[in-house]
């Protein structure tokens, strides 16, 4: 588990206000919603669409079953299998979605502590 870090921000939406690190992730992640993402969203200039909500979505109904941010592969996994594509196929369409890559924007937006021993380039 991350601990809390050093420098935090405090951003006021229409009905909470979250914390974000120094990197711009949601300190607590039990606080994300729709509104927490389109905000993340925005702030890395990504327009949500339905497939990134699809994968959102998948993203954190993984995070409430296992209590920590999936691994890229299984999103791979994911849509390798629901859209009939190979790992590579997935692998580009992830990052069409999401093009600085799985932790800087999938995981960010998706409401996910930066992860630790994961680069966010």
């Amino acid at each position: 588990m991350r601990t809390q870090p050093e420098v935090l921000r405090d951003v006021h939406l229409s009905d909470r206000t979250i914390w974000l690190d120094q990197h711009g992730y949601l300190t607590d992640p039990e606080i994300w919603n729709q509104e927490v993402a389109r905000y993340l969203a925005a702030q890395e200039q990504i327009e949500l669409g339905d497939l990134h909500w699809e994968i959102l979505n998948f993203m954190r109904d993984a995070y409430a079953d296992k209590g920590i941010a999936v691994d890229q592969r299984f999103v791979l996994k994911y849509l390798s299998k629901k859209y009939g594509i190979d790992k590579a196929g997935a692998k580009d369409k992830l990052y069409e979605l999401f093009p600085s890559g799985y932790v800087k924007h999938a995981c960010k937006i998706a409401g996910m502590r930066q992860p630790r021993a994961w680069s966010t380039g």
